[in-house]
């Protein structure tokens, strides 16, 4: 990822396939480990999981006073990452869309080794009009 500061996140001028630039990471054993134990399983293969690798992106190529409600998150898992290999991210805009005259932002981010296997893609769906949220349950004025 460049070194220039985020630019203000525009809805209107996010283009679909966008980039959202690149970074890198080597996954430590004491990740690794910390996260098996966070969630009770000694087994448990992707740690990367709570990286949210699409939205670490977006942050670090935008600044975005706007905010964003959650609407749903899809993570595809190919290879479990290996502790001490170099995890490269890439990321873009893959979508954007109004539902119900509300915006919505996709994210995507591909996780891929040093060795080049692909580890993991991960979609982020925001709704970016958080202002919106609970307004049907608001008393009307």
């Amino acid at each position: 990822m460049a070194a220039s500061a985020p630019k203000r996140f525009d809805y209107q001028s996010a283009e679909i396939g966008e980039d959202l630039g690149s970074y890198e990471y080597v996954l430590s054993r004491e990740t690794l480990d910390g996260f098996r134990q966070a969630v009770e399983d000694p087994d448990a293969p992707f740690p990367t999981i709570a990286v949210k690798h699409d939205l670490t992106a977006f942050f670090m190529a935008y600044e975005d006073n706007t905010g964003g409600v959650n609407a749903g998150t899809e993570v595809e898992f190919f290879n479990p990452p290996l502790p001490g290999k170099k995890i490269k991210v890439t990321a873009r805009i893959s979508d954007k869309y109004s539902r119900r005259d509300k915006p919505y932002l996709v994210t995507e981010a591909r996780a891929v080794d040093e060795d080049g296997r692909l580890l993991e893609i991960t979609r982020t769906y925001m709704m970016k009009k958080p202002d919106e949220l609970g307004k049907k349950w608001q008393p009307k004025s």
